[in-house]
C-alpha cells in the first residue's frame, strides 16, 4: 500500500497515467462500436444485458492480460517467417482480429444494401444466430483490441498499477457511452452505415499492421471525426427539410 502511496506522488505517474486514459478510450471506441452495432441486432429486451456482459468481459480479459504482462511482451517477437517477413503472435492476432471485421462489416452492409440477398457467403436473412452467438463475436474482439491496448500500454509505461488504473477507468467510460451511443446508432440507419465503414477501415488498419505496414492511428480517427461530423451537417440538413415539411 505504501508503494503504492508513493507511486502516485510521482507527477510523471499522474501524466502517465492521463495519457494512458484517453489513449484506451480512444481505442475503446472501435470496440464500442462493434458491440452497439452487434446488440441492436438482438430483441430488445437482451441488448442492455448483452452490452454490459460484453464490456464486462473486455474488462476482464484486459485485467487478465495485465496479470501477465511478462506473457504479452513477448507476443511481440517473430514465430514465423514467411518470404522474409517475419511475423509475431500479435502480429497474426491483428490479422484474424483485422479480418473478423473486415468480414462481419461486409456482411452487415451487404444485408442492408441488398432487400432480398441470395443465399451466399454475405446471406444475413439471420443476422446473428442469438445472445450466445453475439457474445462470442464480442468476445473476439475484446481479446484482439485488448492485447493491441495492452501491448502499446506496456510501450507507455511499466507501471502495472497505473494501467490498471487506466484500464478501469475507460472501460467505466464505456459503459457509461454504451446505452447512448447504441440508442443513437438504432435511431439513425444512416449512422449505422458510417459506423460499418468505420470498422471495414479498422480491420483494413489492422491487416496492416499485422503486415507490418502499420497506418497511424492519428490518421484513422481524423477521417473517423471528419466523416462523423459530415454525416452531423446531413442528419441536421434531414431535420431541417422534415421541419420545413411539416410547416
Amino acid at each position: 500500500m505504501t508503494d503504492l502511496i508513493v507511486l502516485f506522488s510521482e507527477p510523471a505517474v499522474w501524466a502517465a497515467l492521463a495519457t494512458l486514459i484517453a489513449m484506451e478510450v480512444v481505442l475503446g471506441i472501435d470496440n464500442l462500436i462493434f458491440i452497439s452495432i452487434l446488440t441492436n441486432k438482438l430483441p430488445p429486451e437482451q441488448r442492455e444485458k448483452a452490452r454490459r456482459i460484453g464490456i464486462g468481459l473486455a474488462l476482464i480479459i484486459r485485467l487478465g492480460l495485465l496479470g501477465t504482462i511478462a506473457v504479452i511482451v513477448r507476443l511481440t517477437e517473430p514465430v514465423l517467417t514467411v518470404f522474409g517477413q517475419g511475423f509475431s503472435w500479435r502480429d497474426l492476432i491483428l490479422i484474424a482480429g483485422g479480418l473478423f471485421l473486415v468480414w462481419k462489416a461486409t456482411k452487415e452492409i451487404h444485408h442492408s444494401v441488398d432487400p432480398d440477398p441470395n443465399p451466399d457467403l454475405f446471406d444475413t436473412k439471420r443476422a446473428i444466430a442469438g445472445f450466445g452467438a453475439a457474445i462470442g463475436q464480442i468476445l473476439v474482439l475484446d481479446l484482439v483490441f485488448s492485447i493491441d491496448s495492452i501491448i502499446t500500454a506496456v510501450g507507455m509505461t511499466e507501471h502495472v498499477p497505473v494501467m490498471m488504473v487506466a484500464v478501469v477507468i475507460s472501460v467505466g467510460a464505456m459503459l457509461f457511452a454504451a446505452g447512448p451511443l447504441a440508442s443513437f446508432i438504432n435511431a439513425n440507419p444512416t449512422v449505422v452505415m458510417l459506423a460499418l465503414g468505420f470498422l471495414l477501415m479498422i480491420g483494413t488498419a489492422l491487416i496492416a499492421e499485422g503486415f507490418g505496414a502499420p497506418v497511424p492511428k492519428g490518421y484513422i480517427y481524423a477521417a473517423m471525426a471528419f466523416s462523423a461530423f459530415v454525416e452531423g451537417l446531413n442528419m441536421m440538413a434531414r431535420r431541417a427539410r422534415q421541419r420545413r415539411a411539416r410547416q
